[in-house]
């Protein structure tokens, strides 16, 4: 690390470890916070307004992680910090031990009751995203992090998009998507999203309209790749991943082909299917559990609409020993970005509005600080004033009941009341205000978990989305347990990873 590469505000808060990954956008570092002494993950945005399409990617990265990092299985942001110089962007987030790239690259180190819960856990991250009408686009094994316990967060929504008109919060159904289609309800999209292995057709094809069925194609092939332990469709380009995928689909109809929206595609589909074809059970090892073979199968379809849903993914036989749906978290509401997100505005409009959220997310933080200690010293008091006090020899001790001096009293109104006035935070912005409103939707959800956790003989202390925990370990049969590792965003040892275990537990 240089000098050049964090800067000394930086550098007062947060301890440099050890450098995870650098890219051409960015760099990660594991620290620690020398406030608290917990393990972060320190990523550094370089020239994060460099142009239109980075600071979008910026603005959208931080408004939706803010928006969705409370739940259990998205990772959780902690700090925006903005750099001296202006330009670069610092974002703190919870610290997870490795991705689930490398850890099939590593080869024999999930097993199938590993994969089953990882896959569950992804089914319940993208229906809370889906849940709000919005769509991740770049679901991929990298951009799925895991700890030693085999749990899920996802991570990266520089490319999430909202579905909802940002000036009404309506948008279209995906159970309706054809219909919302030809009404021109939904917004126009780009073409260039994720990686090419993970792509949908439609994305292939450069439809302008596509809906949340593009994240399930895509966990299909997150799905695939655990099964063989390699991408399923690794195209060399354009051209060849979509022959490669019609390679192995069931052959599409017209209205298969109509459905994804593509002014070309029929021509391209036409020259693919000239091609040898086979059949997606022919990817999958004999060995593959079958019901394992059969989600990949339903999620793989050419046709958007042919594809699962994400509840009814949810409801399939293949996850059902995880299954809890008291863990399964929505929102009930859509999740707009404070910005319109279907058009690129100026660097200018973006990098005044990230300003401006961060200023309020600091001053949020210091509020709460100030709450604290209050309460703090209000515990403090009454504490001291229960414990006798005796003065000095030849003093007589004060006698409250008959004193004209009262002890100093403190009150304090309860912290949700004090944290929504007006006068304390005046201009939230939109998704700010979805943020509070779903703090109140997790303090329900907990609410119900404790008590069914407590019914079932689970006695933990639960924290607002601290829910799946206690939903896994009260609910379900089996759950995946991996031995410590150390991790360096790439590096996994095999040895270690390979004392993978399986502790069963009862409902």
């Amino acid at each position: 690390m240089t000098a050049i590469e964090v800067e000394p505000t930086i550098l007062r808060t947060y301890e440099i470890n050890k450098r995870l990954g650098k890219g051409a956008y960015g760099i990660v570092w594991r620290a620690k916070n020398k406030k608290t002494g917990s393990t972060v993950a320190l990523k550094k945005i370089f020239d994060a307004f460099r142009n239109q399409i980075d600071a979008q990617r910026t603005f959208r990265e931080i408004t939706f992680l803010q928006a969705f990092s409370g739940h259990p299985n998205i990772i959780r942001l902690l700090n925006v910090i903005k750099a001296e110089n202006d330009r670069d962007i610092y974002l703190v987030f919870e610290f997870m031990e490795t991705d689930l790239h490398n850890c099939i690259k590593k080869g024999n180190i999930l097993k199938e009751i590993h994969k089953t819960y990882i896959f569950y856990q992804l089914l319940r991250a993208v229906k809370f995203i889906h849940s709000a009408n919005v769509i991740h686009r770049d679901l991929k094994p990298s951009n799925v992090l895991l700890d030693s316990d085999c749990h899920v967060k996802l991570c990266d929504f520089g490319l999430t998009r909202s579905l909802s008109s940002p000036s009404t919060g309506s948008g279209f159904s995906v159970e309706s998507v054809a219909d919302a289609d030809l009404d021109g309800g939904d917004p126009e999209l780009t073409e260039y999203v994720a990686t090419r292995w993970y792509r949908a057709p439609e994305i292939l094809l450069a439809s302008n309209r596509y809906t949340k069925f593009v994240d399930m194609w895509s966990l299909g092939c997150i799905l695939a790749e655990m099964l063989i332990g390699k991408p399923v469709f690794p195209g060399t380009s354009t051209i060849n991943q979509i022959e490669r995928i019609i390679s192995v689909v069931p052959r599409p109809n017209r209205q298969d082909i109509l459905a994804l929206h593509s002014d070309y595609g029929m021509s391209v589909l036409e020259e693919a299917l000239r091609k040898p074809s086979s059949t997606l059970d022919s990817l999958f090892p004999e060995t593959v559990e079958r019901n394992a073979v059969e989600m990949a199968k339903h999620l793989l379809q050419l046709n958007p609409s042919k594809r699962l849903t994400v509840e009814k993914a949810l409801d399939h036989p293949y996850v059902q020993r995880f299954r809890d749906r008291q863990s399964e978290l929505v929102m009930d509401h859509p999740v707009t970005p404070p910005l319109n997100d279907n058009q690129q505005l100026s660097v200018s409009d973006y990098r005044t509005k990230l300003y401006e959220i961060i200023l309020e997310k600091r001053a949020q933080r210091k509020i709460r600080r100030l709450l604290r200690s209050a309460q703090e010293t209000e515990s403090r008091q009454k504490t001291e004033s229960s414990v006798p006090q005796h003065n000095r020899v030849g003093n007589r001790d004060v006698d409250y009941a008959t004193s004209k001096t009262r002890p100093v009293q403190y009150r304090l109104r309860s912290y949700s009341r004090e944290i929504d006035n007006p006068v304390i935070l005046r201009s939230l912005s939109g998704l700010t205000m979805n943020h509070r409103h779903l703090e109140g939707h997790r303090v329900t959800q907990s609410r119900q978990l404790q008590a069914n956790a407590k019914k079932d003989g689970v006695h933990q202390s639960l924290t607002p989305f601290t829910a799946v925990s206690a939903g896994v370990d009260a609910h379900t049969k089996a759950v995946s347990q991996l031995g410590s590792y150390s991790q360096t965003y790439g590096t996994v040892s095999r040895s270690q990873l390979s004392q993978l275990q399986s502790r069963q537990w009862t409902r």
